[in-house]
């Protein structure tokens, strides 16, 4: 079983993993920006919901990691570039709607529709190409072929991963929801705002 072979791992070994995994998910990146602008745009609830969309783009990039498909993509430069920039344009509908919508209505602030936003996560997450090339270099650092099969310790190890990544891009999400609430009663430019956001991630993704 999985968890068996995660059990198996060093405590040393697995606090390490879970303490470096905290740490880069609480630094700001791509996810977090984007969870922060649908909160700001949606509010509380919006900004949750977006946050678990891109948990489980990171699921989807943990299972590709975990049967090889990650390592196949990273190694064709041109498949990357693709990914980066269905991304990119994605990112960019989404600024162009925001822009669009033109401001808030403070009521309709919670009346998202669920699906969609976590649907909105999911493709933020899973067209970014990132995911798969720092999954391939992170994973396998904490892994032994003494402690069980390695492709248990990394599917493990990237739920474990996927798990803590979500919960606390769920959280930037929600506390950008209730900033979102003053903002948007301060100066009416929510959906202004969320646009650059969006604008701002699409032309970092493909930049770098």
């Amino acid at each position: 079983m999985i968890w068996d072979t995660i059990a198996a791992i060093p405590l040393a070994q697995l606090t390490a993993f879970v303490a470096g995994g905290l740490l880069l998910n609480v630094a700001p990146g791509q996810d977090v920006f984007f969870a922060s602008a649908c909160g700001i745009q949606g509010g509380p609830r919006a900004g949750a919901l977006a946050g678990f969309g891109v948990g489980l783009g990171v699921l989807m990039h943990v299972t590709l990691a975990t049967v090889g498909l990650g390592a196949v993509v990273a190694a064709h430069p041109e498949a990357l570039r693709a990914i980066k920039y269905a991304g990119a344009t994605y990112l960019l509908w989404l600024a162009w709607k925001s822009w669009r919508a033109g401001p808030v209505d403070p009521s309709a602030r919670g009346s998202v529709r669920p699906w969609a936003i976590i649907r909105r996560g999911f493709l933020s997450n899973a067209l970014n190409p990132k995911p798969v090339l720092f999954l391939l270099a992170f994973l396998p650092q904490f892994t032994n072929p003494a402690w069980g099969p390695v492709w248990q310790q990394i599917l493990g190890l990237g739920l474990i991963f996927a798990f803590t990544g979500t919960l606390v891009t769920m959280g930037y999400g929600i506390v950008a929801g209730y900033a979102g609430h003053v903002i948007g009663r301060r100066l009416g430019l929510i959906n202004r705002i969320a646009a650059v956001m969006f604008a701002g991630l699409a032309i970092r993704l493909v930049a770098k």
